[in-house]
């Protein structure tokens, strides 16, 4: 991928966590808040890793590439050449394809990662081809090594890269009993056909019918040099190995030709010739010519023949990746959203559970039962007429059907009676009557006109079960208080009688009391003040067994307070 694709997925990813983190997390905000760092933290390390790797895959220089809208084949050449690579570059632009040259074959899945650096829509056009010339070679596990080695690489190629890196394998020897290159392909499922410079692509059975006893010769060493191949370089790729996975050849091709560049008296071929025909040193074992007049390069045919490698191109990774992110985000977020709806008809469930657990002869709690109900309510109410909150949505929300139950427990509640009032204490009522306007001064008669007077203040004072009416006589500090006081009391007999008599009350019902000058109401240094204290107050107060008449029962007070009465 690109530097601006891999930018792109980290801010995608960026926007995605903050979507789940800040509006679906069952935390708290402060908690969302600090996993959301951490996420953002851990995308900029993956981030910046992957960007650091991008820039040390660029350590190997490759020049003469072609542009990047190129889509014919292109093949990473790793092993032996039957001559030396004619360019400069690494680089061998054919009218079929591309040749890349990887001298080393530890550098090959170096230059593939370069190469897919520099041209990222190339990684469906690229195969491997790993030419294996045994007239170089003299020892056989070294030959193994390498190919085990190539082998791994490749197998890391796909697993990282997500390519399928077809493979072709090539074997090459010289002879002196060829006149010009042949090849033999197997590719696929195709079986093995003939290729040569001269004439069409023919099968075994033809070439050999129309070329005679020469090509019988020829055939001869090519299956020789096919026996060996299959031996010692195929079975490399395609034996079971633990520790690196099978590679099988998309293509296995073989060449000869009358000349080899490089080629040694004494090899790994020559010894296989050796032992399974028991001739030493045969004249067509060898090739002919000098190294400077070598076979051709590489079988151009193959490369129209190769198929199209499977993988993804970096569009198509990224576009994966995002789509990858956007589902892993949408299930954290359905999985969020499940456990926040679990929540909520647990919490339901459970303020349900304590109402109805609590009994009605606990008021206070049953009444904090329920406004924890109604609070419930309100908020399911809130989230029916705006929507649900998006936190529970994603078609998960069950506020809808827990609605009802908690309205139910609501209506089902009987607030408690309101608590019984005390009925307030009897307060005696006292009427205070002005003695002047009653008597004559030092008298204890009353006077004539005073009836009309007593039966106006009096009016409130009546006669009760349980009610005692007490009547008390006040002088002021005028004269004797020995005789201020006998006044007093005479005073208050006089309107005692007068009740008695006009009321027709029984005399227990009343109580008399002559206070003289002993409880002024107003000081006695003044006319009004001396005015105030001559008076007599008549009040019921409540009294047990008082006043009790055949066939009545004790009763409450009917007046409360205190009234003022003054006469004129």
């Amino acid at each position: 991928m690109s530097p601006a694709q891999q930018r792109l997925l980290a801010l995608w990813a960026v926007l995605l966590s903050g979507v789940v983190c800040l509006v679906f997390l069952p935390v708290s905000r402060l908690a969302s808040v600090l996993i959301l760092l951490a996420v953002w933290g851990l995308i900029a390390a993956v981030w910046y890793v992957a960007s650091r790797r991008s820039e040390h895959q660029v350590t190997v220089r490759l020049d003469n590439l072609p542009e990047a809208t190129y889509r014919q084949p292109v093949v990473l050449v790793c092993g032996d050449l039957p001559q030396a690579w004619p360019e400069q570059s690494q680089a061998l632009i054919v009218p079929q394809g591309c040749w890349i040259r990887v001298e080393k074959h530890q550098d090959l899945e170096q230059i593939a990662r370069q190469l897919l650096w520099l041209r990222p829509d190339w990684g469906r056009q690229l195969s491997v081809i790993v030419s294996v010339c045994p007239q170089k070679h003299t020892d056989t596990e070294a030959l193994t090594s390498d190919l085990l080695a190539l082998r791994w690489q490749i197998s890391q190629l796909r697993r990282e890269t997500g390519h399928s890196f077809p493979l072709v394998l090539s074997g090459q020897a010289g002879s002196a009993i060829m006149n010009d290159m042949l090849w033999q392909a197997a590719i696929s499922s195709e079986g093995v056909h003939v290729w040569r410079a001269s004439s069409a692509p023919c099968s075994i059975a033809a070439w050999v019918t129309t070329g005679g006893a020469m090509a019988m010769q020829q055939q001869v060493l090519m299956n020789s040099l096919i026996g060996w191949f299959h031996q010692h370089v195929k079975s490399v790729f395609i034996d079971k190995n633990p520790d690196i996975p099978a590679i099988a050849p998309t293509a296995v091709l073989w060449g000869m030709g009358p000349r080899l560049a490089g080629s040694l008296a004494s090899s790994v071929w020559t010894a296989w010739l050796s032992r399974h025909t028991a001739m030493q040193r045969v004249a067509g074992w060898q090739t002919q010519g000098t190294d400077s007049t070598a076979t051709s390069l590489l079988p151009d045919f193959v490369l129209p023949l190769l198929p199209e490698g499977q993988g993804l191109t970096p569009r198509q990774r990224s576009l994966r990746c995002g789509l990858t992110m956007f589902t892993g985000a949408v299930i954290a977020a359905l999985l969020c959203s499940g456990w926040n709806n679990h929540q909520l008809v647990q919490r339901l469930s459970f303020d349900i559970h304590r109402y109805n657990r609590i009994p009605m002869g606990n008021p206070v709690l049953k009444a904090e039962a329920v406004s924890v109900l109604r609070a419930d309510a309100a908020q399911l109410d809130e989230w029916a007429r705006s929507g649900a909150p998006v936190r529970m949505s994603l078609g998960l929300y069950q506020g809808t059907r827990l609605h009802m139950p908690v309205l139910n427990a609501i209506r089902s509640y009987l607030p408690p009676p309101p608590p019984s009032v005390p009925e307030p204490q009897a307060i005696p009522k006292i009427v205070r009557l002005d003695s002047m306007s009653l008597f004559d001064s030092g008298k204890s008669v009353l006077k004539s006109g005073s009836t009309k007077m007593l039966i106006n203040s009096l009016v409130g004072i009546k006669a009760k079960p349980g009610w005692l009416i007490v009547v008390s006589g006040h002088t002021d500090n005028t004269g004797n208080p020995q005789l201020n006081q006998t006044l007093s009391l005479k005073r208050a007999e006089a309107v005692r009688d007068w009740m008695r008599d006009i009321g027709d009350v029984p005399e227990s019902c009343f109580a008399v009391q002559g206070y003289g000058e002993s409880r002024p109401v107003a000081t006695n240094d003044t006319p009004d003040g001396r005015a105030l204290n001559r008076r007599v107050e008549i009040s019921l107060v409540p009294q047990a067994n008082a006043c009790l008449m055949p066939g009545n029962t004790p009763a409450s007070s009917q007046d409360d307070g205190a009234s003022q009465h003054n006469g004129e």
